[in-house]
């Protein structure tokens, strides 16, 4: 529908364009549901749902060029409408969406030659984020609230605040006064971490997974989205991440 106008080139391209289509997407099936209820008409032919890499959605036709610019969406998804439960009918154009959503992410890593490296390095920062599945479910937020109630969270996050100081300690979180007590520290730690974003996925920090920093542009990075384990980040003198990489292999 708009593939010609949007040309990503590098897995985070693709992931950029893909987090601006899921967005449009959750946007209609929550925030916009009663629009989006209202434009799915039984009574008018096969209809789409399409999320633009603004973060904008439309309910149209497919497109008429065979084949089409991008794949394209599930087809009817106005013809179930009446005929459902209105939570399991969004549940399932929720479904439709995700399985859309990879499609077009797949088809961009194709088109542009992806390696077995850069599709891996994409499913990995798509896989960071909930399905829309489960963010129209409510999936994704009892996922969190377990996760927070999980016991010895605490433990974790002081484990994993260790492990990436050992990979980074030139980068190492201030050190707390004499006089601060060990749970102030950890609550203001916490804190300063939950404002970093990650430098390939944007997702914020989280208290159970791994972080490291790269040495030259000093953006911080999820260990999964680059592909980093702890037990690898201990041998790392010093670590930079794929973009720099990248700009130092061409020059």
């Amino acid at each position: 529908m708009d593939g010609g106008a949007y040309s990503p080139r590098t897995p985070e391209d693709v992931f950029r364009d893909f987090r601006g289509r899921r967005a449009g997407l959750i946007k209609a099936l929550t925030d916009d549901v009663e629009e989006f209820y209202q434009l799915c008409d039984p009574e008018k032919e096969n209809l789409c749902l399409y999320g633009l890499p603004n973060e904008t959605w439309d309910v149209t036709l497919p497109a008429e060029e065979v084949p089409p610019e991008l794949p394209e969406p599930a087809l009817g998804i106005n013809f179930a409408r009446d005929g459902m439960n209105d939570k399991d009918w969004l549940a399932l154009v929720a479904v439709h969406s995700d399985a859309w959503l990879l499609a077009v992410a797949f088809y961009f890593g194709a088109r542009f030659g992806f390696d077995k490296e850069a599709r891996r390095r994409l499913f990995n920062m798509i896989n960071g984020l909930p399905t829309i599945y489960e963010v129209v479910t409510g999936t994704a937020k009892r996922q969190s609230q377990g996760r927070e109630k999980t016991p010895n969270s605490s433990s974790k996050n002081k484990s994993n605040s260790k492990m990436q100081s050992q990979a980074k300690t030139s980068k190492m979180a201030p050190p707390k006064d004499d006089g601060e007590s060990e749970g102030e520290g950890e609550e203001e730690e916490e804190e300063g971490h939950g404002n970093t974003l990650c430098g390939a996925c944007g997702e914020n920090y989280a208290q159970d997974e791994f972080w490291i920093c790269c040495d030259l542009c000093e953006k911080w990075f999820h260990g999964k989205c680059v592909r980093i384990t702890p037990a690898r980040a201990e041998h790392i003198k010093q670590y930079k991440c794929p973009a720099c990489s990248n700009k130092r292999a061409r020059v």
